[in-house]
């Protein structure tokens, strides 16, 4: 029972995502693919997406009592025991991720892990969670270091490709974030957390995330545009762009909790479809595979 409390401090779903995120930023710059050097980052970015997850369920613990959606969890239900446990577990997290950081690639791949965390946990988390709803937007950045850790740990002088990524993932964030808010909008108001839907209704989000989703699209041209990345990066991110807009447009239309629901269910796919397209673009030999 407690080892499954400690599971499910760590957030595994979202560290998943942040772990994949840095990989994709490795495998844009790598020219061939160290497995090893993959497993490294894998497992360094799981632990500090792991460290700051436990801080932000220790830090919550009390709106996460008031939600149904989160009221299990083992801090808000209090079956985990004492809470400073849990702080001692992020730290060890977090400075373990740090440590095979730096010593399997460089500071700068360990700056990046612990700026992500830090957003999250104190930027998100602590400031801006519970007093305006733009938290998501900039509590998003976190995500966006997952990227530049990865292709630091390839070549840490190279910076327009990650940066052009990590842009496109920050401007990805709110339109997931903000359809899920529009799902579980009474937990959030319950908890007086102002979330963009609760402050502003439905309808208003649905145009913002419209507004949101117009500037990721054009954003994950940019490396096509820039030309870091090829024309079969640039064909797949735009067809994964403009399905993501027509969901946009039917959840302005109606902003029902189906319309929210399927955008935010195609967000997902279409950030992995991103992140594929990087790869497909990267790594396979289409003239070898045509020939």
């Amino acid at each position: 029972m407690q080892f499954r409390a400690y599971i499910e401090l760590c957030k595994p779903r979202i560290g998943f995502l942040i772990a994949v995120t840095a990989v994709a930023g490795y495998a844009a710059l790598a020219k061939t693919v160290d497995p090893v050097q993959v497993a490294l980052l894998f497992v360094t970015m799981l632990l500090g997406s792991f460290g700051s997850a436990v801080f932000n369920q220790y830090y919550d613990r009390d709106i996460d009592r008031l939600m149904p959606r989160t009221a299990t969890r083992p801090l808000a239900a209090g079956t985990f025991g004492d809470p400073s446990r849990a702080l001692w577990f992020a730290a060890a997290l977090l400075a373990a991720g740090t440590a095979i950081a730096v010593t399997a690639f460089n500071w700068l791949v360990a700056t990046h892990l612990v700026l992500g965390a830090s957003v999250y946990g104190v930027v998100y988390t602590v400031w801006l969670k519970r007093r305006h709803w733009t938290n998501i937007i900039i509590g998003g950045a976190a995500g966006s270091f997952a990227i530049l850790a990865g292709a630091a740990a390839v070549d840490p002088t190279k910076w327009l490709l990650p940066w052009l990524m990590a842009v496109t993932l920050f401007l990805w964030t709110p339109s997931h974030f903000w359809a899920l808010a529009i799902l579980i909008k009474d937990d959030y108001a319950k908890a007086g957390v102002p979330m963009l839907p609760v402050v502003k209704g439905d309808a208003a989000c649905a145009r913002w995330i419209f507004g949101n989703t117009l500037a990721l699209v054009i954003s994950a041209a940019l490396p096509w545009l820039f030309g870091e990345l090829g024309a079969v990066y640039g064909v797949l991110s735009l067809l994964f762009g403009l399905r993501f807009i027509q969901l946009n447009v039917e959840l302005v239309r109606d902003p029902s909790r189906m319309n929210a629901r399927r955008n935010f269910l195609f967000s997902m796919q279409y950030l992995a479809g991103v992140f594929l397209a990087i790869v497909i673009d990267r790594h396979v030999d289409w003239p070898a595979l045509i020939g």
